[in-house]
């Protein structure tokens, strides 16, 4: 939450801010909540970094989902603004223990499908430099390891190329910006699917999909729908989920990449949360790991985020991210950035071409 902002004028801002435009239905439950010492007061029983309207209003859709708040669920399922702010309130009040432990205990996904339409060729390229013919794809912070499927999705660019499965039941879309299409090579075979995180969520585990669900607004069908099917393929190939801090797991997660496969260790805006000290940690187990073989890095970070990825001169906080591409091994890093992109890959500009920067 913004320093120096009331937790009331959070919940405010949230709702005619951040949800105006894209749910109506928690603009009017965010403004209500703002508006209610009460609902406040409740909401003050989670920890501090644990009362922002993402998490909380994640919980109590949880509740709704889960059967626990039926009038909450029945508001939602009518797109009843008033009704759900009115229940919202009486849940938060009635289930304050509740919401709270589910607060506490979980943390909010961010489920941007554009992701893959920026990983995918991205992680070609990655082992065409290799050259290699399989891959084993580890990633780190991700949604429930949905981008693990990267592979297995559909993608059509604005500019009317397309990669991946066009029969996949998961199809997802980004607009080019420039003049310059993605590299139309395919992702090769994959051979392992490992997602790392402090609390990875398994999508074959009814309450961990049910979380998932609670993390998109319930007046989004679309974004619901489309959250299910991601799910549904994901579950027909389970990633193997390895729980803990992402920079002390990582040599395992390489280490369960078999032998003649090429390792792509992937970030999609999750070295963010971590201090930078920690980042070039990451970077540090990453060259741990490729000694011995060679361990690829896709990126798509905030600019400057991702250590040692070369920010093209672009300014920190400029609003769009930083595609990069890093290869590891033999004591070398060769690391470039191959794009920019806005709004968590709905929009790509492709730069790959200039050549790599080298360090070390």
């Amino acid at each position: 939450m913004a320093e120096n902002r009331t937790l009331a004028q959070v919940y405010r801002h949230f709702g005619e801010v951040d949800a105006a435009g894209t749910s109506p239905l928690y603009e009017r439950v965010a403004v209500a909540l703002s508006e209610s010492e009460e609902a406040l007061r409740a909401i003050e029983a989670a920890p501090a970094r644990r009362r922002n309207p993402t998490v909380i209003l994640a919980a109590l859709q949880d509740l709704a989902l889960a059967g626990r708040a039926p009038a909450l669920a029945a508001a939602c399922a009518a797109a009843d603004g008033d009704a759900a702010a009115g229940a919202a309130i009486d849940t938060l009040l009635r289930m304050t223990d509740a919401v709270v432990a589910i607060a506490v205990r979980r943390q909010p996904q961010t489920l941007e499908t554009g992701r893959c339409a920026v990983l995918y060729p991205a992680i070609a390229e990655a082992a065409a430099r290799v050259g290699a013919t399989a891959v084993g794809l580890i990633d780190v912070g991700g949604s429930a390891g949905l981008n693990l499927c990267v592979d297995r999705v559909g993608i059509t660019y604005g500019n009317g190329q397309s990669l991946g499965d066009p029969s996949s039941p998961v199809q997802l879309s980004s607009s080019i910006v420039g003049g310059r299409g993605v590299p139309t090579r395919a992702v090769p075979e994959v051979v392992a699917r490992v997602g790392v995180g402090p609390d990875p969520v398994d999508v074959t585990d009814a309450e961990d999909a049910r979380w998932l669900r609670a993390c998109l607004p319930p007046d989004q069908p679309e974004g619901l729908a489309r959250l299910d099917a991601e799910m549904a393929l994901a579950a027909t190939a389970p990633p193997l989920l390895l729980r803990g801090d992402a920079v002390d797991v990582l040599p395992d997660a390489v280490a369960r990449v078999p032998a003649g496969a090429l390792p792509i260790v992937t970030t999609t805006w999750a070295l963010s949360r971590l201090p930078l000290e920690s980042r070039w940690r990451f970077l540090h187990r990453l060259d741990e790991a490729s000694v011995g073989r060679a361990v690829a890095w896709v990126s798509a970070e905030g600019v400057g985020v991702a250590p040692a990825m070369p920010t093209l001169g672009d300014r920190r906080a400029s609003g769009h991210s930083i595609i990069g591409l890093a290869v590891l091994g033999e004591s070398t890093l060769h690391a470039e950035a191959v794009g920019r992109c806005w709004s968590r890959g709905r929009l790509l500009a492709w730069l790959a071409g200039a050549g790599p920067e080298r360090a070390r």
